[in-house]
């Protein structure tokens, strides 16, 4: 069994290592569902190529996927209006379900429509391979790298907008990295678990501190931990990997929010980010 788990396990890693760090973008942002939207924008593309005879999977279909998150990263770049009456989770909210709908039917013209909504919820990762390791593995580090070297612009643009100059154009670059993030995730996860790895961990990681870094480790380990547990037991129960892994974040959020009433945690409402990584440079 091990040789077989092996490798979803490091994909799923993989995806959670990422996940995590953009999780905490999004918890201060304050658009909890834009990563849903995204993942669902996402898989709309993946539908969109479908129908024109490119099969999951394909590097045909993810270039759908990424290039309707473009359209969705513009979007949520331009909804980001201080002065609007109207909250962005509106037009996030809106997006995803419209964006739900369409796959819905689109899906409903070809043969394996209902196949395929079901993958794009709950993914293929159990038939994750190590060149889908090595993909994810790439992609993410450029990401990764991407962000490392603008820090101070993506960061203070998440954690502190108002003291960031040019934000919308900082905000358009995170909603592309994003985007490009969750539809190479969305084809292996699937949509809720893209949610789930996204959120998740996050959010247990500021049940505990409000300190950026502590909370990047946090998220990490409490993602790990996920991960192995949910994938090791699909195997030996055998039972579906893609929901049961999403129970497993939603039962580590439960375990967490019950610890941290144990141990009287409290913690701040305000995050505690470095000068030297918010302050834009001049």
């Amino acid at each position: 069994m091990i040789d077989l788990i092996l490798a979803p396990i490091a994909a799923s890693l993989v995806i959670v290592a990422i996940h995590s760090y953009l999780g905490l973008h999004v918890l201060a942002r304050g658009v909890i569902f834009v990563d849903l939207a995204f993942a669902q924008i996402a898989a709309l593309g993946a539908t969109g190529g479908l129908l024109v005879g490119l099969e999951h999977g394909t590097p045909g279909s993810w270039l759908w996927a990424f290039g309707a998150t473009l359209v969705g990263a513009l979007l949520f770049s331009l909804t980001r209006l201080e002065d609007s009456p109207i909250d962005q989770e509106a037009i996030i909210g809106i997006t995803f379900v419209v964006a739900s709908a369409a796959v819905l039917l689109l899906a409903s013209f070809t043969a394996e429509g209902a196949e395929h909504v079901s993958e794009t919820l709950t993914g293929t990762l159990i038939w994750a391979t190590w060149g889908d390791v090595f993909v994810l593995g790439s992609v993410y580090t450029v990401i990764g790298v991407f962000h490392w070297w603008f820090r101070r612009k993506l960061l203070s643009a998440s954690f502190q907008p108002g003291r960031t100059p040019n934000l919308r154009r900082w905000d358009f670059l995170f909603y592309v990295t994003l985007g490009l993030v969750i539809s190479f995730s969305v084809e292996i996860a699937g949509v809720l678990l893209v949610f789930s790895s996204l959120v998740i961990p996050g959010v247990i990681a500021f049940f505990f501190t409000t300190n950026f870094t502590k909370a990047l480790l946090i998220a990490w380990m409490a993602g790990g931990a996920a991960v192995v547990v949910g994938i090791t037991g699909s195997f030996a129960l055998d039972v579906t990997t893609g929901p049961l892994l999403v129970c497993t974040f939603g039962a580590a959020l439960a375990i967490a929010a019950v610890l941290k009433r144990v141990l009287g945690v409290r913690t701040g409402s305000d995050f505690d980010l470095p000068d030297s990584l918010t302050s834009p440079e001049a």
